[in-house]
């Protein structure tokens, strides 16, 4: 009943998405700011932080979410096609990315919960814990050594800046289930598709925040 047509309430609802990604880019351009700050005065830190972190994970979990991208995109074309059959599809495959993406966290966050590679002081990894690849490097390592140059504070960085991504990940995948269940009430159509092409936008700047997030993080070595 706000607007005149279909048409206004789309790009009334577009404007207001962008508005929010727009904010959502700069809460995170802080965390950046913060990892740009700390590794140029603690490079050696991060130097030795990357081998705690598997690329081979890092990279699944970005083939996961690009791949979830591109299906997030096509469920707009379905939408706007009326292909209801590919729209539920899409919807899903969106949702089960997002959800494998979680998965491989979980195992990540696991075993450095596990090994006691977490943040600030309570970062207490034993010399048998360590990376068997930092080990071959610097076979002269500690615990200990590692505890002492801060290795703590990378952590903090690392699990807030991945956390708040997973969250952003779960709040999609609530996001994507609750866009499954309008589908198949049939409520999107060629006139009206602009809660699922919202919710793609928002999707489409998670994983574009994940596309940077990996190359500082894992790869940093």
């Amino acid at each position: 009943m706000h607007f005149d047509t279909l048409h206004q309430q789309y790009s009334t609802g577009k404007l207001a998405m962008w508005l929010f990604l727009g904010q959502e880019l700069l809460f995170f351009c802080g965390l950046f700011t913060a990892y740009a700050v700390y590794r140029g005065n603690h490079q050696e830190m991060f130097h030795y932080a990357h081998y705690f972190l598997d690329w081979k994970l890092g990279g699944l979990n970005t083939v996961v979410l690009l791949t979830s991208s591109l299906t997030a995109a096509w469920s707009v074309r379905c939408a706007q096609l009326e292909q209801r059959k590919g729209l539920l599809i899409t919807l899903a495959l969106t949702f089960l990315c997002a959800g494998a993406f979680m998965v491989v966290k979980y195992f990540e966050y696991s075993h450095k919960l596990h090994i006691g590679a977490v943040w600030g002081s309570n970062f207490g990894v034993a010399t048998a814990d360590l990376p068997p690849a930092l080990l071959e490097k610097y076979p002269n390592m500690t615990g200990e050594q590692l505890q002492s140059m801060g290795m703590g504070t990378f952590f903090a960085i690392y699990f807030c800046m991945t956390g708040l991504h997973g969250i952003h990940v779960l709040v999609g995948m609530g996001l994507y289930a609750w866009l499954f269940v309008r589908a198949l009430r049939g409520s999107f159509n060629r006139r009206y598709y602009g809660a699922v092409d919202n919710v793609a936008l928002y999707w489409h700047i998670v994983d574009m925040i994940w596309i940077f997030l990996f190359p500082l993080l894992y790869l940093i070595g």
